[in-house]
């Protein structure tokens, strides 16, 4: 999904802009237990946060509610007959509420969100559609900049190759989130730019359907995105992304190049750390040049030197210092324009790649790693904030201020410095939170 994507999160699943996430049945415990590690039960102190519960509403206050986006609506300058009849019938959907609360990017392990989409059937798949539409992807290559390659990976990870578009009435999913307020103004703007493209004629209500989140046919763009950057690619005088793979496959390529796609640039690489790497270096914080990191003992992921170039690019690790490592350059920024979470921008990447003809990961990532629910990150964004690594507000989600603050722990207590949250870290953690040396 791309432009804003929602990035609250619990529960392992497939990409969301397919809609089959798995959901939790009841609303999220704060006090999980983690594994036995040894023999040994982690036990992790509760702090006083408050769990999060799902959105409801009642009848009344729905109608109030769209009530007042049809007034928002129509001073926006959206036309009386398009926003009474989006917003007489859009109904609120629970489900959707439920699913606001949930991503995996956040919560599952790289590994198993890396093995769930950078599949051999996927790959496969992409190299039909490469060769299937050669003609079309060279055109929008050489007009927007971005290679074939990486134009059908994001149309994979997106729907499956237009095999699953979503079924989800938009108007209704942006109604109900709009009615919500955790994201209210960013979802009642989504909305109102959902019916600009009814009232444009581009789609009807009927047949504007999607992800639970709004998003929207083969590339999954939002409606603000679609305003923005989609583009007629049949030139039938109608922006079609849902019937249409030409309108679809430019717009992405529109898209990518407005964010500031590097044409001849490639995402990054697979590479591997010395002994001895020091890991706190490990973040996309932190750009040098390739030479700069060849000279520190970093290689490509077959043992040989890196070019000797001024190229920046930035280490990272998403499974720690026992998975796989890569150098990302200035376009792995770009697909994170795209979606914010470096497993998605990683599985791009990588699956272009395999698209073009590239084999596996020399270093697949451990399969054993610990997937965290909400509650727990929770627990260790509490913890972390108790010593002094400042994680911000606890939230659940394991993101980058997370896991600087990890780093920044481990740093201090000379573990590897990976900002991974391993069993024994984690364990670390919670025994220092407990004053235990």
């Amino acid at each position: 999904m791309n432009s804003v994507s929602p990035d609250t999160a619990l529960g392992m699943a497939e990409n969301v802009t397919a809609a089959t996430l798995e959901v939790c049945s009841s609303p999220i415990k704060l006090i999980e237990g983690f594994r036995l590690i040894s023999g040994l039960a982690i036990s992790l102190t509760l702090f006083a946060i408050a769990p999060p519960v799902f959105g409801q509403t009642s009848d009344a206050d729905f109608a109030a509610c769209t009530a007042r986006l049809k007034r928002e609506a129509q001073t926006a300058g959206i036309s009386a007959d398009v926003s009474n009849d989006v917003l007489d019938n859009v109904q609120w959907l629970e489900r959707v509420i439920e699913l606001d609360r949930q991503q995996p990017e956040f919560t599952t392990t790289f590994s198993d969100y890396y093995g769930k989409r950078v599949t051999p059937a996927r790959v496969e798949k992409g190299r039909e559609m490469l060769k299937e539409h050669a003609e079309l992807l060279r055109s929008i290559s050489n007009r927007y900049g971005v290679p074939a390659h990486y134009l059908v990976s994001f149309w994979g990870l997106e729907t499956n190759f237009g095999g699953y578009l979503g079924k989800m009435s938009i108007p209704d999913s942006l109604a109900t989130l709009a009615c919500d307020e955790r994201r209210s103004k960013f979802f009642t703007g989504e909305l109102i730019s959902a019916m600009r493209i009814i009232d444009a004629g581009d789609v009807s209500r009927e047949s504007m359907v999607g992800s639970w989140a709004g998003a929207m046919g083969h590339v999954q763009f939002m409606p603000s995105a679609f305003l923005r950057y989609a583009v007629d690619g049949d030139g039938d005088g109608r922006r079609d992304l849902w019937g249409s793979i030409p309108d679809a496959l430019a717009s992405a390529g529109n898209f990518l190049a407005t964010l500031g796609w590097q044409p001849g640039l490639r995402w990054g690489r697979e590479v591997l750390v010395p002994a001895g790497f020091d890991y706190a270096q490990a973040t996309r914080n932190i750009k040098q040049p390739l030479r700069i990191w060849s000279r520190a003992g970093v290689t490509d992921a077959f043992g040989n030197r890196l070019p000797d170039v001024d190229l920046l690019g930035s280490i990272i690790v998403p499974a720690g210092a026992q998975g796989p490592a890569f150098v990302v350059y200035d376009n792995f920024d770009v697909i994170m324009r795209w979606n914010r979470s470096e497993f998605y921008a990683l599985s791009v990447g990588r699956l272009a790649d395999r698209i073009a003809g590239a084999g596996g990961l020399t270093r697949p990532p451990p399969e054993d790693g610990l997937r965290l629910t909400r509650g727990a990150v929770m627990t260790l964004q509490a913890q972390l904030n108790q010593l002094g690594y400042d994680t911000g507000t606890p939230d659940g989600i394991f993101g980058s201020g997370t896991r600087r603050a990890l780093r920044e722990f481990q740093s201090a207590r000379n573990l590897v410095a990976d900002g991974y949250p391993s069993e024994p870290v984690i364990a670390a953690v919670a025994a220092s939170a407990r004053g235990e040396k």
